[in-house]
């Protein structure tokens, strides 16, 4: 019996969440595995009413919980941050959910902006740093509001942290078993003492792996690379702030963020999933969403709990329905069907 929070959020995250709990729905009837959901309603319209983002109380709930699945955060009458900081961040921070992690493939009958290239040429997963650099929030203002103003960010790396998301990276090349390649993606031509470190680490910890192939891309290359010859990766490995760069070039060439999923996981305790696209408040209740990266999503938490089968059945259902070419396109409103039916599509496939 697994436990799963839900926190649906803002705008549409509640019409995808459902179709994406419609789907492990489908796949836990399939494979005889049994869950239980509870349902949170932090979002924008809670801290409108209320002005409380993420009570201290949820977060002792979300320690007991074997996964989290979020639908989407951001609303238009809150300033943006607040919620983002208040209760993505802050779950990540709080939970120490230190890897984010991000597969960049191109589905069948899925448009690509980058000529020539197909499924067989972008399958691979960026593995991000998710609890330090940048996004710590180290730094401060001096003379704050005058000419003279200074505005300090820190960037805080330590090897405990580069060094459990960088074996974590090199684990799943193996585990992966594709090209057993791992592309370390840095700074180190700049950024000269976190970066430093990183590939210290990194040089270290590759001495326990003779059987994984490396590489160090710095991030500028990364980039063009990522455009020009995605093939060539099978696993990268980074920083918070360029992981969080990159898998936005990533959900671009596997065609959108109607297909990007990702995880933030705390290997062997708890996890959570999310579509990474936003909330789309113009499209609240309209029922024209698309739900697929919500859906891809919940097969990526189901891998994490350890229901395999379950994750191929949903993985393969909502591919195939992306190579039928049923949808006309991706983007909301637009896709032939409405959010409610390509659910059900894919919850149909997996129960059959």
């Amino acid at each position: 019996m697994y436990k799963i929070g839900l926190i649906p959020g803002d705008g549409i995250g509640p019409e995808i969440t459902r179709e994406a709990m419609k789907v492990v729905g489908a796949a836990a009837e399939k494979t005889n595995f049994q869950y239980e959901t509870v349902e949170y309603d932090f979002g924008g319209d809670r801290y409108l009413e209320t002005g409380e983002i993420l009570p201290d109380s949820a977060l002792n709930e979300f320690r007991q919980m074997d996964a989290i699945f979020l639908g989407a955060i951001g609303h238009p009458d809150v300033q943006p941050g607040i919620l983002e900081k208040g209760i993505l961040l802050r779950t990540r921070f709080e939970l120490d959910l230190y890897i984010n992690l991000r597969p960049v493939k191109l589905y069948p009958g899925v448009w690509t902006p980058i000529k020539d290239k197909g499924p067989e040429d972008i399958d691979f997963v960026i593995v991000r740093e998710n609890t330090e650099g940048l996004y710590v929030g180290g730094g401060g203002f001096l003379k704050q509001g005058t000419p003279d103003e200074v505005a300090i960010q820190e960037l805080i790396a330590t090897r405990k942290g580069t060094e459990r998301c960088i074996r974590y990276a090199f684990e799943l090349a193996r585990k992966r078993d594709k090209a057993k390649k791992l592309t370390s993606c840095d700074k180190a031509n700049v950024l000269t003492y976190a970066h430093d470190l990183w590939r210290r680490v990194f040089e270290e910890v590759a001495v326990e792996y003779p059987d994984i192939e490396t590489e160090f891309a710095f991030v500028d290359a990364t980039t063009m690379w990522m455009v020009k010859n995605p093939e060539w990766f099978d696993v990268i490995v980074t920083c918070n702030m360029f992981g969080d760069i990159i898998t936005d070039l990533g959900a671009m060439i596997q065609g959108g963020m109607g297909v990007a999923a990702s995880g933030n996981l705390h290997p062997g305790s708890m996890a959570m999933f999310e579509p990474i696209h936003g909330s789309a408040p113009r499209y609240t209740n309209k029922n024209q969403i698309n739900p697929i990266a919500a859906i891809f999503a919940a097969g990526m938490m189901l891998e994490y709990l350890g229901e395999t089968e379950a994750a191929g059945l949903v993985d393969g259902a909502a591919s195939d329905l992306l190579g039928s070419k049923k949808l006309r396109d991706l983007a909301a409103g637009k896709m032939g069907y409405t959010t409610t039916q390509v659910g059900d599509m894919i919850a149909d496939s997996v129960s059959t």
